[in-house]
């Protein structure tokens, strides 16, 4: 499976004098995984039902609810028909509505059969077992290439819902989209769903009035954002960029944000200048709070930050972790980046990490190619 692995596709990327992108941070063995479930195909994402199961996404097209058991034989929902499946392409996201007890709705974020991102309503049965009902497409977006889709939904701490969307996929960003306000390529959206139908603008956002650009966008400049987060206590918010040829980077922006930052892609790769661009360095750009390079990795993957209680040692780190090294990584971040940290234990003893997953608790758990979800506990 290439999801990943295309995000890592180096093609083209130079630009000034190296800037530093850190040593390996000091390990640590305060936490270890536990498997919590095995035998899926390709897992991506892990969310819970407030006050009810877990549900793992496949990138295949199915979701299926995990039990004490493992994960059900029978998908929870099924749209193994309806996805496509190359490159980066499938099943990408689940969110449910920060009101779903009362009002059962919930939403998926896909790749439709002609590769083009779509997200799509259901509400959750009547009766226990009963399948979901499809509501309606939210917002289609279409997608030039198949790769750099992004594809994470997630509910902010605003009650809005937000959207990363990749550059649109080909190197380079040949067809300019990460910085053209223009189309929602390149960027993360803020969408209003209890405004109007399918979705209305919320206030505030910041090129809501402006001539030109696409009122859906919350900020821009990015490659592709796999997976992105909010952390539950403080309200800051968190993107993991994949980078070219030659920086990852970790993007941080404090609670109260009025929105409109610009992270930088194409003129920048991380704090690298990106070919053929000259002048680079331009008034705005957000810089990454952490980035490393292509001798240590080639492709981030996002996760959370702690906010679980079973292990009380690595509250408040941010995780993150890279698919083609397999290392895990934290840092907390106050007002600047502290207590970097690698953590060998919380590499999967098999396949990749292709996601994070956060539960009601805020434990922490992380997903691998090989088709396990683990939590993260308490070293022995």
């Amino acid at each position: 499976m290439e999801i990943l692995v295309a995000l890592a596709l180096a093609l083209t990327a130079c630009g000034d004098e190296d800037s530093p992108t850190g040593a390996t941070p000091p390990a640590r063995h305060d936490a270890r995984l536990e498997l919590v479930a095995s035998g899926l195909d390709f897992p991506v994402y892990l969310t819970q039902l407030p006050g009810g199961p877990r549900f793992v996404v496949e990138k295949g097209g199915t979701i299926r609810r995990l039990t004490a058991a493992g994960p059900e034989p029978n998908p929870f929902l099924d749209l193994a028909t309806e996805v496509s499946g190359g490159s980066e392409q499938g099943l990408l996201s689940l969110a449910f509505h920060p009101q779903v007890v009362a009002n059962r709705r919930f939403f998926v974020s896909y790749t439709d059969r002609q590769g083009d991102s779509q997200v799509v309503e259901y509400a959750l049965g009547q009766a226990d077992g009963d399948p979901p009902q499809r509501i309606g497409t939210i917002l289609s977006v279409d997608q030039p290439f198949s790769n750099h889709n992004g594809g994470h939904i997630l509910f902010g701490p605003d009650g809005m819902l937000y959207f990363g969307l990749g550059d649109g996929g080909g190197a380079g960003d040949p067809e300019e989209n990460a910085q053209d306000l223009g189309t929602l390529l390149g960027k993360l959206l803020r969408l209003d769903l209890e405004r109007s139908v399918p979705y209305g603008i919320p206030a505030g956002n910041p090129f809501a009035d402006s001539t030109g650009a696409r009122p859906e966008i919350w900020a821009f400049g990015l490659r592709n954002p796999w997976r992105f987060a909010f952390d539950r206590s403080t309200g800051d918010l968190y993107i993991a960029d994949v980078g070219q040829n030659e920086r990852e980077e970790v993007d941080v922006v404090a609670a109260g944000s009025a929105g409109g930052e610009n992270y930088g892609w194409d003129f920048l790769e991380g704090t690298r200048c990106f070919e053929p661009r000259t002048n680079c360095q331009r008034p705005g750009l957000v810089s990454p709070v952490v980035e490393y390079d292509h001798d240590q990795g080639c492709s981030i993957t996002g996760g959370f930050v702690y906010r679980g209680t079973a292990v009380p040692a690595i509250a408040g780190h941010y995780f993150y972790a890279d698919y083609c090294s397999g290392f895990v990584r934290s840092f907390r971040w106050i007002g600047g980046v502290t207590d970097e940290a690698s953590w060998p234990e919380l590499s999967p003893p098999a396949g990749r990490v292709t996601s994070f997953g956060e539960d009601e608790a805020g434990e922490l758990y992380v997903l691998s190619t090989h088709g396990e979800v683990y939590r993260v506990v308490a070293a022995k």
